[in-house]
């Protein structure tokens, strides 16, 4: 794998330490497919690219999931099974297997070091710490495995190697949702920010964003909860925040927005705007109750970015070069935009996240398909 023409060198060096690597001179890898190059933008902070010589496939795929304890994690199983399940995708899949861990970063480390053993091609891999992985990623390399890194992401000063990393903005996400209430609350004197699972880089990065946009207006007060990205765990903050406030000017929340509307709807407090995530039912909610006051905006942090990554890892390993960080659209629609069958759906769980594709990237799996995959 190759960002530059050092890494030419190191591959050299590989090579001769009989690791089986194949060393192309800088430039020989393809450029990416034509059809990718919405799929494949570079984020905001790519430093150049990443590539390694095509190897002959079908591939042997290995994936090294942190914990499955939500529904965005189970949609993102059904997503990657159901995306590797169609007929141009299968046939270039020798095997792909998948392996959760929970929130042990040892066993995270543990599994991959596994893959790496069996000889995997490629390990995707959503991390349980951005800063955790830097040995294991340097054994990678020397094998020769593609690392593939999405959703949290990881911190790459700390990985002393080339991956690539796909991802939304996450930071862009925040302040889009903080900028959206600045622009659609009444009154602008205090706010709930409802945060994701502490440590994590995704939570860190759209509560920087989120803050941002909050500065614009120094006289809000920010009143912070944990929501692990949880209903139960939203709602509860939410509802105990509610019941010592005087009032709620707006209400932003990582995820878990269904549950933290719940909160708002049972309190029987003057319904204000909520940003909150991709989540069916809190689609659903503010589609019902939006006439009422209920002003909701919903943008999601897709469960499809699984697809995405085995995408870009099918592409690296036929020859392609891709950029170092991906950045792919944020899916998003508010009480304005929001149509039934199309970007919610009414007919399925509060659970399933409706921001579910990326027909940029040629993934238009339908909710049929994903629904139907066991994830585990």
């Amino acid at each position: 794998m190759t960002t530059a023409s050092a890494s030419y060198r190191s591959c050299l060096l590989f090579s001769t330490l009989a690791l089986g690597l194949a060393c192309a001179a800088p430039g020989a890898a393809r450029a990416a497919d034509p059809s990718n190059a919405q799929c494949f933008t570079p984020a905001s902070n790519s430093n150049g690219t990443v590539s390694m010589p095509a190897k002959k496939g079908p591939y042997r795929i290995a994936f090294a999931n942190g914990f499955i304890g939500n529904a965005w994690r189970v949609q993102m199983l059904q997503t990657l099974k159901a995306y590797a399940a169609q007929p141009e995708v299968a046939s270039q899949i020798k095997e792909l297997r998948i392996v959760s861990v929970g929130t042990d970063v040892s066993a995270q480390i543990a599994a991959m070091d596994n893959f790496i053993s069996a000889g995997f091609d490629a390990i995707l891999i959503d991390a349980n710490s951005p800063t955790a992985f830097k040995p294991v990623m340097r054994r990678a390399k020397q094998a020769g495995v593609l690392i593939v890194s999405f959703d949290n992401t990881l911190d790459r000063t700390a990985t002393e190697t080339d991956l690539v990393q796909v991802n939304q903005d996450q930071k862009a996400m925040g302040r889009m949702m903080g900028e959206w209430l600045n622009q659609t609350m009444k009154e602008k004197k205090r706010v709930i920010e409802v945060r994701g699972v502490p440590g994590n880089s995704v939570d860190r990065d759209r509560h920087d964003g989120f803050r941002e946009a909050m500065a614009e207006d120094p006289g809000i007060q920010v009143s912070e909860v944990v929501g692990n990205w949880d209903d139960g765990t939203g709602q509860k903050a939410v509802a105990d925040t509610l019941a010592v406030t005087g009032g709620v000017d707006g209400i932003y929340t990582q995820g878990g927005s269904t549950g933290v509307t719940h909160a708002l709807l049972d309190s029987h407090k003057p319904l204000i705007p909520i940003a909150g995530e991709g989540e069916n039912g809190f689609r659903k909610l503010i589609a019902a109750n939006s006439k009422d006051g209920l002003l909701g905006d919903s943008a999601g942090q897709s469960p499809a970015l699984s697809a995405v990554s085995l995408k870009v890892a099918l592409a690296v390993l036929g020859g392609q070069s891709v950029p170092a960080e991906i950045s792919v659209p944020i899916p998003s629609a508010n009480y304005k935009t929001l149509e039934p069958g199309k970007n919610y759906f009414p007919e399925l769980s509060d659970t399933f996240f409706a921001a579910h594709d990326f027909p940029v990237c040629d993934i238009n799996l339908t909710a049929a398909q994903i629904t139907g995959v066991a994830a585990k």
